[in-house]
């Protein structure tokens, strides 16, 4: 079969040739129907030899949908001709995090060796690939899986964090999302229809701010050291209630840190390598910082169902297998508008 595989540190991922794998028990095997591109595998792609920890070859892909093709010994939850999304952050499913459908933040995920698809374990990037327990499928029941695959992560990772702070978000209060693309687009249309925050949407040109109001932004102001001010401007001096940063650079985290209102918080969502300063003096006072990582199993359905009652929706640049490594190349280019989607 097919697979988009990072081969060699430093250079593009390729399409290799490799085995259809065969399930063991309890395990799944699925025909890839969509597999999405993530910001986070150039994150892994641009990590020094010293610093890589991943396994050569890696199958990328960590945004994955598939048809049941093939099933292990023991498994009785799925058939084959099921359509499923997987739920990529893998945990020990013996916590009491796991327990709670919160592998997102398995305190043993590590230290056993377990690793999502795409990020340690072989991805979605391919033909076919295999699932390690029927927990990790979540049913897509007829939704597209083109249209529906990044929202396994692109809509998981920020409802995840809107959904943190929703106390935060009643009507009047303003959620700043800095940053509108595979993440931030989703962002902006999950806060519009889970809370009740005007939104200010932040990018680097009109083209992706454009795209942000279509989406559903309020107000839309170019990303640089002017934007601040504005976002002061829009609410009469007092900053924002919450400012989503899907970026993650020390840029985009100073926006965030001058913008917030005191009793505010930040989400520092992208990993974009920045770093924050917090404390006395230099964020406003009682403002909370955190770095949310994916989401929970639960909050997975929850965004299907805003899918499905067609409250949100994904902008896709469709891809071949074929084609995969040069849209790597435009989304670390910064070309792809919303998510890229290879269909193999």
């Amino acid at each position: 079969m097919k697979a988009v595989q990072y081969q060699t540190i430093g250079e593009l991922p390729v399409v290799a040739d490799i085995d259809i794998p065969e399930p063991g028990p309890g395990q799944v095997r699925l025909k890839i129907t969509a597999a999405g591109l993530c910001h986070s595998d150039w994150f892994l792609m641009g990590l020094p030899a010293e610093m890589y920890s991943y396994g050569l070859p890696l199958t990328l892909g960590h945004e994955g949908a598939g048809i049941v093709d093939k099933v292990g010994e023991g498994v009785v939850a799925v058939k084959p001709g099921d359509d499923v999304a997987v739920y990529g952050p893998w945990g020990c499913g013996r916590c009491s995090e796991c327990a709670q459908g919160r592998e997102n933040y398995c305190p043993f995920a590590g230290e056993l060796g377990i690793t999502p698809p795409g990020l340690g374990s072989p991805g979605c990037m391919a033909e076919y690939m295999i699932v390690d327990d029927v927990r990790h499928l979540v049913p897509l029941n007829g939704l597209d899986p083109v249209q529906t695959v990044s929202l396994t992560d692109a809509g998981l990772t920020p409802y995840h964090a809107i959904k943190h702070s929703l106390d935060k978000l009643p009507a009047g209060s303003t959620a700043v999302v800095i940053g509108t693309g595979g993440l931030g687009h989703v962002g902006i249309q999950i806060l519009r229809a889970i809370s009740g925050a005007v939104v200010i949407a932040l990018d680097v040109n009109d083209e992706k701010l454009a795209h942000a109001r279509e989406v559903g932004a309020h107000h839309t102001i170019i990303s640089d050291s002017d934007a601040p001010a504005k976002i002061r401007d829009l609410t009469g001096g007092i900053g924002a209630d919450v400012v989503f940063d899907f970026v993650g650079a020390t840029p985009t985290l100073e926006i965030a840190r001058q913008s917030v209102r005191i009793d505010g918080s930040i989400e520092s969502v992208g990993i974009g390598g920045g770093v924050l300063a917090t404390g006395f003096g230099s964020t406003p006072f009682g403002v909370s910082v955190r770095a949310p990582y994916w989401g929970s199993r639960s909050e997975l359905m929850e965004v299907l169902e805003l899918a499905r009652t067609g409250q949100v929706h994904v902008t896709v640049e469709q891809y071949s297998i074929d084609e995969a490594p040069d849209a790597y190349h435009r989304l670390h280019e910064g070309k792809v508008t919303g998510r890229a989607v290879v269909v193999p």
